[in-house]
């Protein structure tokens, strides 16, 4: 069973009664509920717990974690941003969603500003799959389309993925490139855009059908990781005369 956690600032939805209408439960026990159907361990961690949920026991059992924030990224606090990274490197997945592009840890693991163009219009976003090939895209049509959404447009200042999976239209006439995969180290990173806190996104079937898919992708490798620094040679070494 893949191990997931589910990471969530959990301010919108305490206290703004919009967003707690859209998530009752919280966009991490949105999440944590499709996650949880779909045959995954899921745990979840907030902001507000001691080491924000994210303690050396929990990453120690994580092999995929799930981030979304928005409007607290500056109070994580570096050494567990530390700490996650290390584990990313060490071969834990990350799933970086919506406005987790401004976090801490993802702008650690691309060295970017992770900066783009926003409007918050509600208006139709089409997610177009431009990498029908790849396992994040199983099951999903030739695109999804999102009725309300918050946009996101280029340029996104980001390193160049490894893969580009979906480009996103909006009605405003931007574009975005809305799920991105990375390698770093030994670990996984996807970030897909979807997700804004005032719209019911994270219920739509085939935005929770890429994270399923996702999470799948990202999971480590069952393999011992390298060694690194000084090694013994593996043959004799003959001296030089």
């Amino acid at each position: 069973m893949i191990r997931v956690t589910v990471w969530n600032e959990y301010r919108h939805e305490r206290h703004n009664s919009e967003v707690k209408a859209v998530y009752p439960e919280g966009i991490h026990g949105q999440i944590a509920s499709f996650l949880h159907e779909a045959g995954f361990g899921v745990k979840t961690a907030t902001l507000d717990e001691p080491e924000h949920g994210l303690t050396s026991e929990v990453l120690d059992h994580t092999d995929v974690l799930i981030w979304w924030g928005h409007m607290a990224h500056h109070e994580v606090d570096d050494q567990i941003v530390e700490k996650v990274k290390q584990r990313v490197l060490n071969g834990m997945g990350l799933i970086v969603l919506h406005s987790g592009h401004f976090s801490k840890i993802f702008q650690s693991l691309m060295g970017t500003s992770c900066n783009l163009k926003w409007r918050e219009a509600g208006e139709k976003e089409r997610l177009w799959v431009i990498s029908p090939g790849h396992p994040i895209a199983e099951g999903i049509p030739e695109y999804i389309e999102i009725d309300h959404e918050e946009m996101y447009g280029e340029h996104f200042d980001i390193p160049e993925p490894d893969e580009v999976i979906f480009t996103s239209w909006f009605a405003g006439g931007e574009v975005f490139r809305s799920g991105c995969t990375f390698k770093r180290g030994n670990g996984k990173i996807f970030y897909f855009r979807p997700g804004h806190e005032t719209y019911p996104t994270y219920y739509h079937k085939q935005v929770q059908q890429v994270i399923i898919n996702a999470v799948k992708w990202a999971k480590p490798v069952k393999r011992s990781y390298p060694v690194y620094g000084n090694a013994k040679p593996l043959e004799k070494i003959l001296s030089e005369e």
